[in-house]
C-alpha cells in the first residue's frame, strides 16, 4: 500500500493564494475559505472535495481507494 499524503498545496481559484494544509485523514472538504480574499470556495463537478479540486494533492480517501465519500 502506498504512503497517503496529507499535506497539500491549495490554490484560491479567485486570487491565486496559494497556502499549504494538513488535510483530514479520513474526511473531505467541501468548504474552503480563502485567508487572503476570504472568498468561499467549494469542488468542481465530478470532484468530492477541494483538495482533489484546487489542492496539489488529492484527498487521502481518493489517494488510499480511489473513491470518496461523496461517490458513495
Amino acid at each position: 500500500m502506498n504512503e497517503v499524503l496529507l499535506e497539500s498545496t491549495i490554490t484560491c481559484p479567485a486570487c491565486g493564494c496559494r497556502k499549504e494544509e494538513t488535510m483530514p485523514l479520513d474526511a473531505c472538504v467541501w468548504i474552503y475559505e480563502c485567508e487572503y480574499c476570504k472568498t468561499v470556495t467549494r469542488p468542481k463537478v465530478g470532484d468530492c472535495c477541494v483538495y482533489c479540486s484546487y489542492g496539489t494533492i488529492r484527498c487521502p480517501p481518493m489517494q488510499r481507494a480511489g473513491s470518496c465519500c461523496s461517490h458513495q
